[in-house]
């Protein structure tokens, strides 16, 4: 879900070669590996890490080492923080979990609010063996709970819904109040964990939740409670959930079923109500999700439905046998206004086809300015409606864009800002070609 958004479940990282991530420290500090004005020394060290770390090639381990001997030779680098940066990334993708603690507790000491490390770090902290780790680890998760609570209501810029928006930080608040429980409970602080867990649980349905409550039951001595939790953990539809953890649920689950009834035997009842149980909580979530927002889920465009200024609803699927034509703008968007009378000549040619439409959609994240806008330039405002989630599914990544569907709801043309001399020719062939689909 991100950009500069806070990230509540990191993807995956992919390390890219040693090479481009340098080049990238290198793009956002001129003269870091180039004869800008500078002092000779700097010069030195900056071509001696530009030859170790292409040396390094694609091995993030090797990566590691580089920068780790880079920053013995040179420990007042002025880059030190961006190489600290790089070597916390590296020991993630590398599993590095000693450097993933090291370097990363250092960039977090200046600055907190970085939730991808915060949540890697607590990660780290939990699986160690240091003394005061689980200490360590509840201080960073309160500190990414606190991050994740203060953003709860505010939506980044971009194309997510205030629902979608509150939906991801539910999913990490569960997460981290999972972390939380595991850290109180490493500190043999039961009855912390177990309510913490449940209140993870509460907040996000998910695997890791339930599986923190029946672990936590189990230590407790409540082996009974410690059943359905575990039996939901097993259960669960948790994309999250690897086959290794899940072959560990059901092994738990089935010491502490024999160890309460001497055998296995009526235990695929039990797990068959705990999927019953929590494919139903799932899906009752769901549905609140798309009562306060219906797009929230839709994985295409004919699946959405889209706000007109005027406050009136089209879902786009009632417009299917027609070609559509999607102008995405915004009232900040100088291209967009020299676009608009081309656009609107184009509106004109096709202004007897009733197989065509054409759509208008406001990409402002401060909707109340469009309506004035439209009334100050003289704008018809008929079919002009707000993204609602739009810019998501289409993958648009710059305005002015103008999409044209076929009359299947497939996307057979996007041009990406224009061109002011061929756009009402380019266009009028496109949505031409698309009548013909």
């Amino acid at each position: 879900m991100w950009g500069s958004a806070l990230r509540c479940r990191p993807a995956k990282m992919k390390f890219p070669c040693a090479a481009l991530l340098f080049g990238m420290l290198a793009c956002a500090h001129p003269g870091w590996a180039q004869n800008a004005p500078s002092t000779a020394p700097a010069n030195d060290e900056a071509l001696q890490l530009s030859a170790a770390v292409a040396e390094a090639g694609n091995s993030p381990v090797d990566f590691i080492r580089a920068l780790e001997r880079h920053l013995a030779k040179y420990p007042n680098s002025t880059r030190r923080n961006e190489i600290e940066r790089a070597l916390v990334k590296a020991a993630i993708e590398a599993k590095d979990d000693k450097r993933v603690i090291e370097y990363g507790e250092r960039v977090l000491a200046r600055e907190p609010s970085d939730a991808q490390i915060l949540d890697r770090v607590v990660r780290a902290l939990l699986v160690t063996s240091a003394g005061d780790a689980a200490e360590r680890a509840l201080k960073y998760a309160r500190q990414y709970e606190e991050l994740l609570r203060q953003t709860r209501s505010q939506p980044p810029p971009g194309h997510m819904s205030a629902a979608q928006w509150q939906e991801e930080v539910d999913k990490g608040l569960g997460h981290v109040l999972a972390c939380e429980a595991r850290a109180n409970g490493n500190m043999g602080k039961i009855d912390e964990a177990i309510a913490l867990a449940r209140r993870g649980y509460e907040t996000y349905p998910s695997a890791e939740a339930a599986r923190e409550m029946g672990l936590w039951l189990a230590r407790a001595g409540k082996d009974r409670d410690a059943l359905v939790p575990y039996a939901d953990a097993f259960a669960m539809p948790d994309s999250r959930t690897t086959d290794l953890d899940r072959a560990k649920d059901r092994a738990q689950l089935g010491d502490i079923y024999r160890k309460i009834y001497g055998s296995e035997k009526g235990m695929g009842d039990m797990l068959l109500e705990a999927y019953d149980r929590t494919t139903g909580l799932l899906a009752a979530r769901r549905l609140r999700l798309r009562q306060n927002d219906p797009n929230a889920q839709a994985a295409n465009v004919l699946e959405f439905t889209i706000s007109g200024v005027d406050g009136a609803k089209l879902p786009i699927a009632s417009l299917k046998g027609k070609a559509v034509v999607f102008d995405f703008w915004a009232t900040w968007c100088g291209p967009c206004r020299a676009q608009h009378p081309l656009y609107e000549q184009v509106k004109q040619h096709f202004h007897d086809s009733p197989d065509v439409v054409f759509l208008s959609i406001a990409t402002d994240d401060e909707r109340e300015l469009v309506a004035p806008f439209l009334k100050d330039n003289h704008w018809d405002r008929q079919h002009v409606y707000f993204e609602d989630g739009l810019s998501r599914v289409l993958a648009i990544t710059s305005i002015p864009t103008t999409i044209v569907l076929d009359r299947h709801g497939q996307v057979v043309s996007r041009m990406n800002g224009f061109v002011p001399g061929r756009f009402v020719d380019m266009l009028t062939d496109r949505i031409e070609d698309a009548l013909k689909n």
